[in-house]
């Protein structure tokens, strides 16, 4: 059992988060440090690649050689165990954002690796396995948990693991019916002389405790043990964050840590993992090191200004790297668009004014109007905007924005300077752009704007097929090399290799086919992440192409959300609402798990009060959303399961983790993981509808 605490945590100052690196730091200076040595394993996610970035960056410092591998799901955590296995110089594993549910001491995964193999274990995700937190045994010792300080407080489940593993039990029947007798007699008191004369009770056996209230005992330590894994997922610190306390206590905090420990912190935000009162309690921790950090650049007190936002003003210079407080509007990258565009692909403007009908566009342009913003000013790039306006944006939509419902318009967060390179850019700017790097830099086509031709650029088609800066052919073949190959054209390559069409050979030839297509989806999500770690390692050019890139994956998100809204394709169940996309132009893009999880996010935002204003007179409740994606080159669907809050910035855990993998069992489904997230699953298509019918009816 080995779980380290934070650094300032007195707890157990024996085991913290310092202890461990210093054991990875331990062969530095011999003929171990190698590059097989420390492997980083990463999920394909921005809280992970911000961790993965500050984790190398201190290991780079003290000289430790160490190699990243990004890791898809559990079929590559499979593979790359397999290959980690063999490696003789191997001796420190670091896993961020990944195992948190696995027994990783088990034979299954890690425990068959050489007793000098440590594994660190840096995950946000809960619940975690408690076999990892409070195992005991040699192989136990090896796996290493970074707590946030939630394990002194699970005592309760500590108690119920060790007491179901540990005490033995009496299942059988006789026992049983031998029990009620004995409890009978044990029940009763005799009473027996003492040798001086004097009557006295007889004492029980077993401390007290019969046979039978020792195992009603049990029942209630394995129900317990039943509550904790069945309360569905949720989220704890950031895997960045953990790391990041790491580097302040080794006293290498500085603003490139900073900010990317407050990127990681604010994805988990914008993607509903945290709710409001844990984003602002870390927001407060993330203040202070702020203002240690940056007190050169910060307002003074009578200065006036305040938090910075969208329109406000701010002192550059060619060699600012500054971070700023800043008041956030929920507009999507409104400093890189244009205004009316940022309001109208936001999911919190959508939910208010359902502009995803003709009328609820009317009511965002008449809001605009009210406010003296023409439509022309509006339609222009927010940077051209005129001045004046910019700078009353905010005090205009505090005046007039209420009046439309829209009354949670900001959220505290914070902005970058670049120097002269590139503007300010906002967390939720940067997160939206590397996210859109790890999602459709490669493997999709999306179309984005040409800068300078909105006011005409999608009427007029000022538009072109986005590729990675750098690459060779960019431009239309470089569009149609980033999208995967079509169902035909498998087939097509497939019936010219197998040259006739014997059954074994055809079969053969179909697992090729299949092989092929994962290893061509795992190097594209690999060359994703490569491209978004570029990115955040200060590659300037990479994170401007990045936000394009992100109008375009919410463009595209927007355009499926409003056209399932508007035709009705979204049904309802008694526990949930579902929506099947089985065809469009953006099918390829949705079969990503990350890409349609966001689609199911935005429509349980947009469509948030206006299914609660229909339950007039009922209890209001907002039910979750499941979303299923044709993936037609693998005749699969991806299947993704999210829950809704009632209220913006509440967060409810995930439950169907656990429905999913009961609906597989009960409906003999044939399914896949594909990811870390057990809230997506991929789905045979000859079994999506025995998949749903299933889970409509456990969940109901």
């Amino acid at each position: 059992m080995v779980y380290l605490t934070p650094p300032t945590s007195a707890h157990d100052a024996t085991h913290t988060y310092l202890t461990a690196y210093r054991q990875i730091l331990a062969h530095r200076r011999t003929r171990l440090n190698t590059p097989s040595a420390v492997v980083i394993l990463a999920a394909l996610e921005v809280d992970a690649l911000c961790a993965c970035r500050i984790l190398a960056s201190l290991l780079t410092r003290d000289g430790v050689q160490h190699r990243i591998e990004p890791v898809a799901g559990y079929p590559a955590l499979v593979a790359l165990k397999d290959q980690l296995r063999k490696s003789a110089e191997l001796h420190s594993l670091v896993l961020l954002n990944i195992g948190a549910m696995l027994d990783l001491a088990s034979e299954d995964w890690f425990g068959e690796f050489p007793g000098t193999v440590k594994v660190h274990v840096i995950d946000s995700r809960r619940p975690r396995s408690l076999a990892n937190l409070f195992g005991v045994g040699e192989r136990q010792e090896r796996v290493v948990v970074w707590d946030d300080g939630e394990v002194p407080r699970m005592d309760e489940e500590r108690r119920a693991f060790e007491m179901t593993m540990f005490e033995e039990s009496s299942d059988s029947d006789e026992e049983d019916e031998e029990d009620e007798e004995e409890d009978e007699e044990e029940g009763m008191e005799e009473d027996e002389e003492r040798e001086d004369g004097t009557p006295r009770k007889k004492r029980k056996l077993n401390g007290g405790m019969s046979k039978r209230a020792r195992r009603e005992k049990r029942d209630e330590y394995v129900a317990r043990l039943d509550k904790y894994y069945t309360a569905g997922t949720s989220y704890g610190q950031s895997c960045a964050g953990t790391v990041y306390i790491l580097a302040t206590a080794l006293e290498r905090a500085d603003n490139a840590l900073l900010w990317l420990a407050i990127l990681g912190l604010t994805y988990q935000y914008l993607s509903a993992r945290i709710k409001r009162g844990q984003y602002e309690l870390m927001h407060e921790v993330f203040s202070d090191e702020v203002a240690r950090l940056n007190t050169a650049s910060l307002p003074s007190a009578g200065a006036g200004a305040g938090a910075e936002g969208p329109g406000g003003r701010q002192q550059l210079t060619a060699d600012d790297s500054s971070i700023r407080p800043s008041e956030e509007m929920r507009f999507m990258l409104v400093r890189h668009w244009n205004l009316y565009d940022a309001m109208y692909h936001s999911a919190y403007v959508m939910s208010r004014l359902r502009a995803w009908n003709e009328k609820g566009r009317k009511q965002l342009g008449g809001m605009l109007a009210k406010m003296g913003f023409s439509l022309q000013q509006c339609q222009q790039a927010f940077i051209h905007m005129d001045q004046d306006l910019k700078r009353s944006l905010r005090a205009k939509m505090d005046n007039y924005a209420p009046e439309y419902g829209l009354v949670e318009l900001t959220y505290p967060s914070y902005t970058r300077s670049f120097g002269f390179r590139l503007q300010p850019l906002s967390a939720a700017d940067v997160v939206e752009g590397v996210g859109a790097l790890l999602e459709a830099a490669g493997g999709v086509k999306l179309e984005v704007e040409l800068e300078g031709n909105r006011g005409g650029g999608e009427w007029f088609g000022g538009s072109r097929a986005w590729s990675l800066p750098g690459r060779a052919g960019a431009g239309a073949g470089a569009g149609k090399e980033n999208q995967p190959l079509s169902a035909a054209d498998a087939r097509a390559g497939g019936e010219g290799k197998a040259g006739g069409r014997d059954g074994g050979e055809g079969k053969s030839t179909q697992l090729a086919e299949e092989e092929e297509r994962e290893g061509r989806e795992e190097e594209w999500w690999v060359g994703n992440f490569w491209a978004a770690y570029d990115a955040l390692g200060m590659n300037i050019n990479l994170l401007r192409n990045s936000l394009p890139l992100a109008m375009a994956l919410q463009r595209a998100i927007v355009r499926q959300g409003t056209a399932l809204i508007s035709k009705r394709a979204i049904t309802q169940t008694k526990s949930f609402r579902l929506a099947t996309i089985r065809e469009g132009p953006d099918l390829a893009l949705f079969a990503h798990p990350s890409t349609l999880s966001r689609l199911a996010l935005w429509l349980v935002d947009a469509t948030r009060n206006w299914v609660q204003s229909m339950q007039v007179g009922r209890k209001k409740r907002l039910l979750p959303f499941v979303v299923a994606c044709a993936k037609e080159e693998a005749g699969t669907f991806v299947v993704v399961g999210v829950t809704g809050a009632e209220e913006m910035g509440d967060v409810k855990p995930n439950t169907f983790n656990l429905a999913f993998l009961e609906a597989r069992d009960r409906s003999g489904a044939r399914t896949r993981q594909v990811t870390f997230d057990t809230s997506v699953v991929e789905v045979n298509k000859e079994d999506l509808h025995k998949f749903l019918e299933t889970l409509a009816m456990r969940a109901g």
